[in-house]
């Protein structure tokens, strides 16, 4: 069984003569224990399918599946409550509250997740990420790698089946930018969880299972060298 599906999903904007078709029929699978790159030039699609993989976004036509179950006609309440419990995200900018330590940002999580979620430990994930030391500072005391791996931090400590990570590198220079990829990678590979991560950078590819390209809305499988 997959953790996410999607089959025949299309995403149109606009109608009549305004009409465009941003994601064109796609098909899509995650698994656990898999890391999947969707690589692609800036307006070509991917950051609608992320979306809608996420349930941000509700396909025109075609339906999405997370954990075998058709999630595609659910309430948007119940698309909350669903993302909250299966999906962490990660985005090109670490978004984390200015006014919050690196360890207050998971009482963020908190208020919005049930009390009988089973969360991460907290003191693991700060051990795991390199980030014990730094936990009672603020953003603006963080490098921009540690900005990042706290947004990470954050993302995971909701025990998340999917992790979604939109340019998670974009802001971090080579070094920090290989060091959160790997990151990305052990998380699916040693915590199997499902990880998809959208980048621009192909040198950061060698740790994925999996490469799509998405070019004019169109997604296909890239034969990994």
């Amino acid at each position: 069984m997959h953790l996410i599906e999607v089959k025949d999903v299309v995403k149109q904007y606009g109608s009549g003569r305004t009409l465009v078709e941003a994601l064109h029929k796609t098909n899509f699978t995650l698994d656990e224990g898999e890391f999947n790159a969707i690589i692609g030039p800036s307006g070509s699609g991917k950051t609608t399918l992320l979306t809608i993989l996420g349930l941000l976004q509700t396909p025109t036509s075609g339906e999405i599946y997370v954990g075998g179950k058709d999630v595609t006609k659910l309430s948007a309440k119940k698309k909350t409550d669903l993302r909250f419990n299966k999906f962490g995200f990660i985005l090109q900018a670490s978004n984390l509250i200015p006014f919050l330590t690196v360890k207050e940002q998971f009482k963020l999580v908190d208020k919005f997740t049930p009390d009988n979620k089973e969360k991460m430990n907290q003191a693991d994930l700060l051990k795991m990420l390199d980030l014990t030391d730094v936990a009672t500072n603020y953003p603006s005391n963080l490098s921009g790698g540690e900005r990042q791996r706290a947004a990470i931090a954050r993302a995971l400590y909701n025990n998340p089946d999917v992790i979604l990570a939109d340019e998670p590198t974009a802001s971090l220079d080579s070094e920090r930018a290989n060091q959160v990829v790997s990151l990305l990678a052990k998380i699916a590979h040693e915590y199997h969880r499902g990880v998809i991560m959208i980048t621009h950078d192909t040198r950061l590819l060698t740790p994925t299972d999996r490469v799509f390209v998405m070019r004019d809305g169109t997604l296909t499988e890239q034969k990994k060298e």
